[in-house]
C-alpha cells in the first residue's frame, strides 16, 4: 500500500530515555526517527520526551506524559505517532484506545521504508519476511490500529487482510519465503565462488545510511545508481566494474546503510549488504 499523494502525514515522534542511555546517544537517536519519519513521507509537527528509569509496560511513558500526548494530539490532529522503541502488543493497543490516533514504532517505520525501498526479488522477499516476524506475535493487538488506516506511513507490506488469516498460514507463508531465499542464497554463493575462481578484487562501499555512498560509486564508475537525500535510498547492494589509474579492474560494490539500534527483526534484510562485506577483498569506510 503506498504512501498517500494527496497530502503528507503529519505525525508526533515519542521517545524515552531510560537510565542507560546517554543524552548524546537519546538526541541522535530522536533525530535519526525525525529523519526515518521524513524518508517515510511524514511531516513531524512535535516530539515528546521523557526520562525515566525504565520503560512503562502498559503505556510505553509513563501516565502524566500519556496525558501530555492526547493534548497534543487533540492540538495537532496528526494522522499517527511514532514510538522511537520497539512497542508491544498490549501498549500499541492502550496507547490507540487512550489517544484514538494511529500507534506505530520505529521497527514499523523502517520496515515501511523497506517495503518502498527493495526493489529486487531477493530484496521483498527479505522484507515481507521481517514485516511478518515483525507482526505475527501482534496479531491481537493491531486489527484496531489497521483498521483506521486508510493508507500512509506503517500500512505499506502484507496488509490487513493478510493479518486477518489465522497464525498458522503466516508460518507457512514465512515458510515458503525462507525456502525461497535459500535458493537465492545458493545461487548467490555460486556466483561469489566464480568471482573468487577469476580472481577478481572486489571492494565494498561500508558507512550509515545516506552517508554518500551510491554518489561516491556514481561518481567512480559513472554509474546510475539512486541518489536521494534522504535514509536508506539504496536497499539493494549494487556491484559495478571499476578500471583503477594502474589499469587494474575490480569490482566496486554499494551496500545499505546502516542506522543507530537496528531491531533484531530486520538483521535479515540486511543479509545481502552483511554477505557483500564479510567476501569483500577491502572495505571503503564512507563517513
Amino acid at each position: 500500500m503506498e504512501l498517500t499523494n494527496q497530502k503528507e502525514d503529519v505525525v508526533i515522534l515519542v521517545g524515552c530515555q531510560t537510565r542507560e542511555i546517554t543524552d548524546e546517544h537519546f538526541v541522535l537517536s530522536m533525530d535519526e526517527l525525525h529523519s526515518l519519519t521524513k524518508t517515510a513521507g511524514g511531516k513531524v509537527v512535535a516530539h515528546l520526551s521523557q526520562k525515566r528509569p525504565y520503560i512503562d509496560p502498559a503505556t510505553y511513558i509513563g501516565g502524566g506524559k500519556v496525558e501530555e500526548l492526547i493534548a497534543l494530539c487533540e492540538y495537532h490532529e496528526p494522522d499517527l505517532i511514532i514510538f522511537n522503541d520497539e512497542l508491544t502488543a498490549g501498549q500499541v493497543r492502550n496507547l490507540t484506545k487512550r489517544c484514538e490516533v494511529t500507534v506505530i514504532d520505529r521497527t514499523q517505520l523502517i520496515l515501511d521504508i523497506f517495503a518502498k525501498r527493495a526493489q529486487s526479488r531477493e530484496g521483498k522477499l527479505q522484507v515481507e519476511l521481517a514485516q511478518l516476524s515483525y507482526l505475527l506475535p501482534r496479531l491481537m493487538g493491531q486489527g484496531l490500529a489497521l483498521s483506521r488506516l486508510g493508507g500512509g506511513i506503517g500500512t505499506r507490506g502484507p496488509g490487513e487482510t493478510k493479518l486477518e488469516v489465522d497464525r498458522r498460514h503466516i508460518r507457512r507463508r514465512m515458510d515458503e519465503i525462507k525456502r525461497q531465499l535459500s535458493h537465492i542464497v545458493r545461487h548467490r554463493e555460486r556466483y561469489r565462488k566464480q568471482r573468487k575462481l577469476n580472481q577478481q578484487i572486489q571492494l565494498a562501499l561500508v558507512g550509515y545510511t545516506n552517508a554518500g555512498k551510491s554518489t561516491l560509486l556514481n561518481r567512480l564508475t559513472s554509474g546510475e545508481t539512486l541518489e536521494e537525500d534522504l535514509l536508506f535510498a539504496t536497499l539493494d547492494p549494487t556491484t559495478k566494474k571499476l578500471k583503477l589509474p594502474s589499469g587494474l579492474t575490480v569490482l566496486l560494490s554499494d551496500t545499505v546503510g546502516f542506522i543507530q539500534d537496528l531491531p533484531t527483526t530486520l538483521i535479515a534484510a540486511f543479509r545481502s549488504t552483511l554477505e557483500e562485506v564479510k567476501e569483500a577483498d577491502f572495505l571503503l569506510h564512507v563517513v
